[in-house]
């Protein structure tokens, strides 16, 4: 006997789902199990849509309005900076020159692995990949929520 769930309860559950994923995420989403992680996740979205097992999922995490797993944890990371943007200066308050990347965050220098794997520097090289357009609004946090979340889908 196949049950298929009603689209009410996929909407629900994908949500519910999403919010049990994303705890923590900032801290073990670049670790090595995240992968498998990630192949559940596929899984799973198959079974709701009732999918092949071969078949893509960028398009049935867009119809369900869902993050795939390496998007939730680049907002995670972007919306940590949004809520410590004190602790993260821009390029153009530690030099005057008038450059292209004025609005960029400073990247300090960092030789070590294990620093630029860490939360604080790869959110800085996430932001500075931004567009333009959603770095400007990170003075609106509720505008910038929305955004990035538009453009990772």
């Amino acid at each position: 006997m196949s049950v298929r769930p009603t689209c009410r309860v996929e909407g629900v559950q994908g949500g519910a789902r999403q919010h049990n994923q994303s705890y923590g995420l900032i801290v073990w989403g670049n670790s090595t199990d995240s992968d498998d992680i990630f192949k559940t996740q596929k899984r799973i979205i198959r079974i709701i849509t009732n999918s092949n097992k071969d078949a893509s999922c960028r398009e049935l995490f867009k119809k369900l309005n869902i993050l795939p797993l390496q998007s939730q944890y680049i907002y995670s990371i972007l919306l940590f900076i949004i809520k410590n943007k004190d602790q993260f200066p821009l390029n153009s308050h530690t030099h005057t020159i008038n450059t292209r990347h004025n609005n960029n965050l400073h990247e300090p220098p960092a030789n070590l692995p294990v620093y630029q794997r860490g939360v604080y520097y790869s959110g800085i090289k996430i932001f500075s990949h931004l567009p333009t357009t959603i770095k400007n609004l990170c003075d609106n946090k509720k505008k910038f929520q929305i955004a990035p979340r538009k453009f990772l889908l």
